[in-house]
């Protein structure tokens, strides 16, 4: 599973993109996978419910597990609010990867365009 993170030109995060699943184990036993959508999905609904800021959310589940891809991203302003829940979200995300390895899940945080 890779996940970047996108940093816009003035260092502030503003989405992400998630390609794959972790296959760590099968289909609806897999705690890397279980733990990474957990808090994807929890980063996304806290920003619905929590802050008036917009945004769009993309996802594509073909059943192909390694093109099943989610995607989200700001659209206009972040508020403060948003960019340390996102800033957690990655935290929690880090800390997936240092235990699990990244044959499992690789994150990357990048400047570069999307």
């Amino acid at each position: 599973m890779k996940i970047v993170v996108y940093e816009n030109q003035d260092g502030i995060l503003d989405g992400f993109e998630t390609i794959g699943h972790a296959c760590f184990a099968d289909k609806d036993e897999d705690i890397v996978c279980a733990g990474v959508s957990a808090l994807m999905i929890n980063f996304i609904n806290s920003i619905e419910i929590f802050t008036d800021d917009g945004f769009k959310v993309n996802s594509d589940f073909t059943g192909d597990l390694s093109k099943d891809s989610l995607s989200f991203i700001f659209d206009g302003d972040i508020s403060s609010e948003s960019q340390l829940l996102l800033k957690s979200m990655c935290l929690g995300l880090e800390k997936i990867a240092q235990a699990y390895g990244k044959e499992y899940v690789e994150l990357e945080i990048t400047r570069k365009g999307r």
